[in-house]
């Protein structure tokens, strides 16, 4: 198989996925709107390759369009997953004050249809609670209560097994 031109092309777009889906959808609506659409799906992939500084750079966008969207379904997704990238690349900096105060940043989002339903994203909490930070993942907890009423039995189960000094089994809700 050749490695460059129409092949290579080829398999970029295949290994993009539903990146591509986005994009693709996202082409035909407002820049700006497009955008904010967009922006968390870029900054958690950067987040997970290591690249904090970028990461950050979209995720501090993703929130400062998400105040032209306030009344968008999509807000409440925008400030949960914007702050929850915050928070993990202070993590990878050693920051964990600020990797704290952005977990409640990010429980602190009015909710939306997709957290509402399948719930919060747990990975930078997991991260906290692997450096110890048991009590500010249980505030974490208390905050998705707000939104996440269909989860009470999973804050619930997490809420005590981290009372217990354990690692919650977080199932789909580290993938999201």
């Amino acid at each position: 198989m050749a490695t460059g031109g129409p092949a290579k092309r080829l398999l970029f777009r295949a290994a993009l996925g539903p990146y591509n889906v986005v994009l693709g959808i996202a082409a035909r609506l407002p820049w700006k709107y497009s955008r904010f659409l967009a922006l968390h799906a870029r900054a958690e992939r950067l987040v997970e390759r290591g690249d904090g500084p970028r990461a950050a750079s979209f995720a501090q966008e993703l929130l400062e369009l998400a105040e032209r969207y306030r009344d968008d379904w999509n807000y409440g997704n925008a400030v949960h997953k914007g702050h929850l990238v915050l928070g993990r690349v202070a993590l990878m900096n050693g920051d964990i004050a600020t990797a704290r105060a952005e977990l409640l940043l990010s429980g602190g989002t009015p909710g939306s249809p997709q957290l509402d339903s399948f719930g919060p994203d747990m990975r930078l909490a997991k991260e906290l609670l692997e450096a110890g930070e048991k009590a500010i993942v249980l505030e974490y907890f208390e905050l998705c209560r707000r939104f996440w009423a269909m989860g009470s039995q999973n804050l619930a189960r997490w809420s005590a097994a981290v009372h217990e000094s354990q690692m919650p089994d977080f199932g789909p809700n580290l993938r999201f």
